[in-house]
Parts: structure tokens; C-alpha cells; sequence
């Protein structure tokens, strides 16, 4: 690996405004933040930015069901994001917005270049409208029966029920989820990316490295398909930036929210007179730009993204890195059991330096999910970081003090053992820059174990109670402090606070790469103090606890809805008290949950009201597994009609309230309800 500096900008997908840090963004900027502390380790030129991704129709929304601004909700969200981001030591150089006059600049030169170049569309479409709210209706937030098998309560794009795609004006007493007035066709102009001008470029770029082969193979599913126009603009009223000569109508969130990267840029080279934009993003830059993403947004990263930067005569990235998702306990994260876990709820409990190694430790290049066990996490985390490395300085500092005045000695005692670590530091230099940080952590956990083995063949506590062993008991202690320095030097990109703790007790200033090649010798350590404490279960239990409870509290049914797109959605037109004294809601426990084959969002579940047994396809696949349900009591509409699916016959309809997609909740009613009592 050559060790010539180079000039590299790292990003992290941008969290949206619209909801709070969970440990699956944790994941993504966790992987970001090891590989950039590690490049700027090795003497790179690194910059890492991200910014809150801030447009769009779910903000817009939320910011009026909470009376105030979308403004105002975009900042208290990035205060929050930014803290969250902080106590985990995500070290950004930068962290913007989306809604910021950088972005607003940079989002419209890039449209006027792909406009003057040939490069968009306009033509008239038909979209639904709602005639009460005044506005054009995203697929989202239409509702109405199926075209193709008449399952009713279905989203304006596809069928949960029988998989059927459609558009909005295909479905039948469609209704709007804003106010429940019924759509109706209008006219717009909207404006269209011709994306497949670039399939040639497009087709080159995804076969010269720039992205991981499980990608490329998706990329070609598309290429066989035909690459569509994109329509990048949405009607007023829109929360976003207006396009360019075209009053009424705003860029769609996804294309401006990318442009965030390079605008968190630009304001950062606003802050320091040594950078220049053009030198990053220019067509013929040299310098190397990397995305970390999930994978779940591959398609807009590594179709639309680099076409929008070759049409505007700017560079591409140099790399797309995609990696999975988090799973907590092998399943997906779950409400019921308390593993939807809040980044604030997990740093109120535990040490966030646990949960960074843990994940490096799990961490590849490819696009293999990663599993948060809490049993594997506490003894992974007490064995290796407490057991062994910081175990290593306990063992010998004290004796370091206290019978040499803190100096260690002027010679190492064991050079070849020495060298094997400095030796090891190149591999594990190469496994850092590929990704596979799993790998450097299993490299450097046996050297950890080859000092302890080390410290415990020559037992320097044995060898300190006997007469004129002085000299052993130094060189002992100082070769298991100089071994404790490597294995911390390697550890640094994973735990940065850690290493701060260590860098004060050895006294040598900010710990580099290469230092690690030069050993103190003859040096004066400081005290040491303990660097890191054992995870309790204690600790994990309540934190599981806190996560239980702030769902259940957020939870509330002020807004319930069988599988609403929005918990902040506003009040519908009013009802009479006896229309809605006609519902009959009955405690249910849930003696059976399964998945629905071909059906993505619905789960399959048998009831218990009390003597009796219903069963009911509920659209909740997105925020609980089977097992999380089963034997859990539920608020159900006992008395509504069946309504016959492709997969059986529905006999009533589970109540949950939410934003919808992972953030839904089914009603959990209090300890001692009873199967078939009435919910009044």
C-alpha cells in the first residue's frame, strides 16, 4: 500500500429530517467515521461531511400537524441528529443541510446544465388531486380498492394483497389518506431527467470498479429493463427548492438531497481558505470521492447520481460503497421486544465505544447484513476490548509507577516479538482501506492474545515479589506497555475516545499509523487509569427497558389507522356520535402470526376475542415479525365487515398508530385486559 498522501472527501448517506438516529444509521456512519479517522491516521489529506436530508412532503406535513414551521422542524432535527452523532465520536469535518442556499445554487445549476444540455423533458400528466387539500397526491397517500383483485385499503402504487402494480388513477373509491376526499384527475407539467442518455456512460462506469459486483449484477437488471425518464419536479405546495423559470414547481426531494453532499462541502470550503470546491467536483479533479450507502438506495446512487454529475460537467464518485442492514437478535429490529433501538436510548445506557467495535467487528465490504446479538455483544465486547487489551496496561502500569518512576525501560526485551506487531500493522493497514474491518479486528485480537500470553508466562506479579529481579519486571511490564501501544494504535479508527484515554497515560502525543514502528524507549508514562468498564447485563436490559417504553409511549392512540401512511395526518371530516358508537373495538390476543406468501407488507394473523377465533391480514409486515406478535394482546374492529382477499377471507381489522413503514405500533392495552372485553 503506498504511503504518498492523497486527497479524498468521504460521505454518508443523509438521514432525513422527518424522525430520530437508530442504530441502523449508526451502522452507516460508524463504517464512514472508521474508514476516515483510519485514512487520516495514515497521513491522507481526508475530509468526511455529511448534512440532514430536509425535503419533501412527509416534513411538510409533520412540521403543520405540530404547528410550526418546516424550518423549525428541519433544525430541531439536526440538533438532535448532530448530538446523537457526536456522543458516538462520528468525527465529521462538516454537517450541513439540504435546506441551505448551497444547496439551493448548486441544486439549480445542475438542472439548468442538463436543461441546456437536452438533458430533461417537460410534458403534461394526470395525477390525482385532492380537491379539499389543494394539492397533487404522492402514490402514498392515495388509498382505495385494488384494479386487479378489489382488495380494499390499498396504496396508490401496489396491491399488498394480491402484489399487483398500478397507477394512482387505476384505483377504484379511491380516497386521499390527507383528508378522505375522493382524488380527482388534473393536468400538470412536470419535468423529466432523460436518463437514458447515459446508459452508455452509465453501463462503462458500473464496470470500472466503481462499485461492488452484487451492485453491477443489479445495475445490468435495470440496463435490461430500460432506463426510464425520471420525473424530478413536484407541484406546489412542496417543501424544497423551486425549479429554476418554473414558478409553482419544486425539485423532487431525491434529486436536490444528493446535491447535499457537494453543498456540505462548499460550506465547509467557506469555513477554510485551503480548499476549493472545483478542485473536488470539477470534471477533471483528481482527488478521490467516496459514498457510503445502504443498499437499499443503490439505485439512485448509482444510476441518477452520476448521470446528473456527467450531464453537469461534474466529476463522478471514485467508489459506491453499499453495505446491509442491521438486524438486532437475527431479526429485524423489533417493537414488541424493545430492539428498535434509539442512538439517545442506547448512549443513555451503554458505552458507545461497546457498539463500534461490535460492529467493526461484523464489518465487510460486501452487502451482508450485520446482526446486533446482545448476548454475543456482551461477551464479545468483555472479552476482547476489557479482557484482553486494556487488561494488558492494568497488568503492567502499576508496577511501571511505582518501582520505576514511570519510565520503562531503555532496551525492548523481546525485539522479534516486537516486530511481529509492527509487521502485522501493514495487513491490517490493508484490511482497514478494503473495508474488511472484521478482519483487522480478529488480526489485531491475536496479538492482543499473543501479549497475554506474553504477560502470562513470565508473570511480572510473581516476579515483582522476588529479590533482584528488578530488571526482569521492567523489561517485562515495559514490553506488555510497548505491545498495549500497537494493538490501541490499531484500535484507534474504531474507538477514538479510547485512544485519547490511552494517548494521555503514555505521553507521546496523538498516536499515528507509523508510530508504532518507533517503541518509547526510556519514556515516562503517566498513571494509569482504567479505560473502559465491562458491559453489565444489567446495563443491556434497561436499555432494552427504555427502548420498550419510549415506544409504548409514542405509541399513543391519538392517531390510529390499519396501516396509515402518516401518524400526523389531519383530523378527517367529523363523524356523529352514533356512527361512531357503531364500532365495536374488543381486546385480542394474537395465538397465531404468519407471513403472507407474494404479499410484502401483510402478515397473516389468528385472533382470540374470547370464545371465539378470527382471523385477520394486517399490513404491519414492515414493523414486526411473526414471533414478536404472538401470545401480545391488540386492540381489533371486531364488528367490521370481512372483506375477501387473495389469501383468505379478513374478518376484522387490527388498529395501530404511526407514520407507517418501521414506525408503526399496534395498540398494547394494560396488564389485565382480557380477550373480548370491549375497549370503550
Amino acid at each position: 500500500m503506498s504511503d504518498q498522501p492523497r486527497t479524498i472527501l468521504i460521505t454518508s448517506a443523509l438521514p432525513y429530517a422527518n424522525g430520530p438516529i437508530h442504530l441502523g444509521h449508526m451502522l452507516e456512519h460508524i463504517q464512514t467515521d472508521i474508514w476516515s479517522r483510519f485514512q487520516k491516521m495514515r497521513g491522507h489529506n481526508c475530509l468526511f461531511v455529511c448534512a440532514d436530508d430536509a425535503h419533501g412532503t412527509p416534513i411538510m406535513l409533520r412540521a403543520q400537524s405540530e404547528g410550526i414551521t418546516p424550518e423549525q422542524l428541519i433544525e430541531k432535527s439536526s440538533r438532535e441528529h448532530q448530538a446523537d452523532f457526536a456522543d458516538f465520536a462520528i468525527g465529521f469535518d462538516n454537517y450541513h443541510s439540504t435546506h441551505s442556499e448551497e444547496n439551493r445554487t448548486l441544486a439549480a445549476m445542475i438542472y439548468t446544465r442538463l436543461r441546456d444540455a437536452g438533458h430533461i423533458n417537460s410534458r403534461t400528466i394526470k395525477q390525482a388531486f385532492d380537491p379539499e387539500k389543494e394539492m397533487f397526491l404522492p402514490d402514498r397517500f392515495i388509498k382505495g380498492e385494488c384494479p386487479k383483485c378489489g382488495a380494499a385499503d390499498q396504496y396508490g402504487d401496489n396491491c399488498e394483497a394480491c402484489g399487483a402494480t398500478y397507477s394512482p388513477t387505476e384505483l377504484k373509491n379511491a380516497v386521499s389518506a390527507l383528508s378522505g376526499a375522493k382524488p380527482v384527475e388534473k393536468e400538470s407539467e412536470h419535468f423529466f431527467f432523460k436518463l437514458g442518455d447515459f446508459e452508455a456512460m452509465l453501463k462503462a462506469w458500473s464496470t470500472e470498479g466503481h462499485i461492488q459486483k452484487e451492485v453491477a449484477n443489479k445495475l445490468n437488471e435495470w440496463f435490461e429493463g430500460g432506463l426510464q425518464e425520471w420525473d424530478i419536479s413536484r407541484d406546489a405546495p412542496y417543501f424544497g427548492f423551486e425549479i429554476p423559470d418554473a414558478p409553482g414547481k419544486y425539485f423532487y426531494v431525491w434529486l436536490d438531497a444528493p446535491v447535499g453532499y457537494m453543498a456540505s462541502f462548499k460550506n465547509l470550503c467557506s469555513q477554510r481558505d485551503d480548499l476549493n470546491f472545483d478542485d473536488y467536483w470539477g470534471a477533471d479533479s483528481k482527488t478521490e470521492l467516496y459514498h457510503f450507502i445502504g443498499k437499499d438506495i443503490a439505485y439512485f446512487h448509482t444510476l441518477f447520481w452520476p448521470a446528473m454529475l456527467t450531464g453537469a460537467k461534474l466529476r463522478t464518485p471514485t467508489a459506491v460503497f453499499c453495505h446491509g442492514f442491521l438486524t438486532v437478535n437475527g431479526a429485524k429490529m423489533s417493537k414488541s421486544r424493545g430492539t428498535f433501538i434509539m442512538a439517545r436510548t442506547y448512549l443513555e445506557h451503554l458505552n458507545p465505544e461497546y457498539l463500534r467495535y461490535y460492529l467493526a467487528a461484523k464489518m465487510s465490504n460486501d452487502l451482508s447484513d450485520m446482526d446486533l446479538n446482545m448476548e454475543d455483544f456482551m461477551l464479545r465486547v468483555n472479552s476482547d476490548l476489557v479482557g484482553k487489551v486494556v487488561n494488558i496496561a492494568s497488568r503492567c502500569a502499576g508496577f511501571i509507577k511505582k518501582r520505576f518512576n514511570g519510565k520503562l525501560s531503555e532496551s525492548l526485551s523481546e525485539p522479534a516479538l516486537y516486530a511481529e506487531f509492527v509487521t502485522q500493522g501493514e495487513s491490517i493497514a490493508q484490511q482497514y482501506e478494503k473495508r474488511e474491518f472484521g478482519h483487522a479486528m480478529r488480526n489485531i485480537m491475536a496479538l492482543a492474545d499473543k501479549a497475554n500470553q506474553y504477560i502470562d508466562e513470565r508473570q511480572p506479579w510473581v516476579v515483582a515479589k522476588e529479590q533482584g529481579k528488578d530488571e526482569a519486571l521492567h523489561a517485562i511490564c515495559s514490553m506488555g506497555i510497548h505491545m498495549f501501544r500497537a494493538l490501541i494504535c490499531y484500535l484507534k479508527p474504531v474507538l477514538p475516545t479510547t485512544a485519547e484515554k490511552a494517548e494521555a497515560f503514555l505521553n507521546a502525543g496523538e498516536l499515528s499509523w507509523n508510530d508504532v514502528k518507533e517503541p518509547l524507549l526510556g519514556h515516562e508514562i503517566n498513571k494509569f487509569k482504567p479505560l473502559m468498564t465491562r458491559v453489565e447485563q444489567e446495563k443491556v436490559d434497561a436499555m432494552l427497558a427504555a427502548s420498550q417504553q419510549h415506544l409504548e409511549r409514542i405509541a399513543t392512540p391519538a392517531t390510529v389507522t390499519a396501516s396509515g401512511p402518516l401518524a400526523d395526518d389531519p383530523i378527517k371530516e367529523e363523524v356523529s356520535f352514533d356512527d361512531f358508537a357503531k364500532i365495536d373495538l374488543r381486546i385480542a390476543r394474537i395465538v397465531k402470526a404468519e407471513h403472507v406468501k407474494k404479499a410484502d407488507k401483510l402478515l397473516q394473523l389468528t385472533l382470540d376475542i374470547g370464545g371465539e377465533t378470527r382471523t385477520v391480514f394486517a399490513g404491519i409486515k414492515s414493523a414486526y415479525a411473526p414471533e414478536d406478535l404472538e401470545g401480545k394482546l391488540t386492540v381489533m374492529v371486531a364488528n367490521l365487515a370481512p372483506r375477501k382477499m387473495r389469501f383468505g377471507l379478513s374478518e376484522g381489522m387490527v388498529l395501530a398508530a404511526g407514520p407507517g413503514g418501521e414506525e408503526l405500533w399496534i395498540l398494547n392495552p394494560d396488564e389485565g385486559a382480557q380477550p373480548g372485553m370491549r375497549v370503550k
